[in-house]
């Protein structure tokens, strides 16, 4: 499909997976040991000896991640612990090179943590000098792996940083991968509003999640989205790999109500009206479907082929290509707000011809596609098909609140 104004901005926004290792491992020492040495004086009446020194406590180490793990998560944080020892560096670095991983090393130096993430698919060498009771010091080595490529994920969302969209858009969400820990991802994600409007989140398969408030969203809000999904756990072994936040705008309220009592669409811009214009619907085997429709993308050309809705040439309602005029899309399935045929402008106001869209006049189509932008709102009433689907489109507005938010 081809935008008019880039309408729907597909956003790369994006999101991974894991095997989550962690642990410790203890490494004794007890090379730390002197030797008490003694020595006697062979002058007459006089002995002397050397006080033995103190033998040093064995000295240890844990560590997370363990020596030696592999699909390490890179949000978890490395640290070291050190018994019997003063820890006085670490080293932690990818094995291949590169600038070592910054930490903070506690006050009594029994203990450091690294503040800053690991990458993915990435060896990492560790090296602690620590120094014993006696002064003696000693370095351990050991390394462990962060997890693979194939278990990154990622997402993109829908409207685009910093769009500008209709009160009727709904967030969504597609994952790269299935979630099947949905609500360590639904917590990682604050989705905040300018209106002070919350909202519910509402799966539509393991790779797609929606999010919108009870009612439409405040007109000339914003609407901030922080993903810090980094590190989260989606499950089946995958991690997510970024963290973004994005905002985008509403503008004014833009709603048409279509009538199918009347054959009439009535334009409200922030509930006043301001125009009306006669209509053509879904003819009886075509029945446009009823409920709330979001714009979707817009068009000032788009071809339509009868093949796109099931239909073959021979078919009893099989038409002939043709480029649609001023065509505003409001379903996947092929439901649109524009031009009529020419053999159709006398249907409009009057009786129902179309395959299921919204036929307008001309001067009907161009002041819909000129007026409205993606997000904005179209009420059909009273045909006689059921409301959109929430997959077709956007129709989540045609689920009742309490199940949308009361999802299992």
């Amino acid at each position: 499909m081809q935008d008019k104004k880039s309408r729907k901005w597909p956003m790369a926004v994006a999101v991974a997976a894991v095997l989550v290792v962690g642990g410790t491992a203890c490494s004794p020492d007890n090379s730390g040991e002197s030797s008490p040495g003694a020595g006697a004086s062979s002058d007459a009446g006089a002995s002397s000896s050397a006080a033995p020194s103190k033998q040093a406590d064995p000295v240890s180490i844990t560590t997370t991640p363990a020596d030696g793990a592999v699909g390490v998560n890179p949000a978890e944080t490395p640290s070291v612990t050190a018994v019997n020892a003063e820890i006085t560096k670490v080293t932690l670095k990818p094995a291949s090179g590169g600038e070592p991983v910054p930490g903070v090393l506690s006050a009594d130096g029994a203990a450091w943590t690294a503040d800053a993430p690991l990458a993915f698919n990435t060896k990492y060498g560790m090296e602690v000098v620590l120094k014993d009771s006696n002064g003696k010091e000693t370095t351990r080595s050991q390394g462990f792996e962060t997890v693979l490529p194939a278990n990154e994920a990622n997402a993109f969302m829908y409207p685009q940083n910093a769009a500008d969209v209709g009160v009727g858009q709904p967030i969504e969400i597609t994952f790269s991968e299935p979630v099947t820990n949905k609500d360590a991802v639904e917590q990682a994600i604050k989705i905040t509003s300018t209106s002070g409007q919350t909202g519910a989140f509402y799966w539509i398969t393991d790779n797609r999640v929606r999010y919108r408030p009870e009612a439409f969203w405040a007109p000339n809000s914003a609407i901030t989205v922080d993903m810090q999904l980094f590190g989260v756990d989606f499950g089946n072994g995958m991690i997510g790999n970024f963290n973004e936040t994005r905002t985008f705008t509403t503008h004014n309220t833009r709603l048409a109500v279509v009538d199918n009592n009347t054959k009439t669409m009535q334009v409200f811009l922030d509930g006043a009206l301001v125009r009306t214009f006669p209509v053509t619907l879904g003819e009886p085997t075509w029945p446009s479907p009823s409920g709330y429709q979001v714009v979707v993308s817009q068009h000032e050309k788009l071809p339509f082929r009868a093949e796109s809705i099931g239909l073959s040439p021979g078919d009893p309602d099989y038409y002939e290509p043709f480029d649609a005029s001023w065509a505003s899309r409001l379903t996947n399935s092929g439901v649109f707000v524009h031009q009529a045929l020419n053999g159709a402008v006398g249907a409009l106001g009057r009786i129902n011809v179309s395959h299921g869209c919204v036929g307008m006049s001309e001067e009907g189509a161009k002041y819909f596609y000129d007026t409205f932008d993606a997000g904005d709102l179209v009420q059909v009433l009273n045909t006689e098909a059921g409301p959109v689907s929430i997959d077709d489109g956007y129709g989540d507005w045609n689920i009742p609140w309490d199940q949308y938010a009361g999802q299992p």
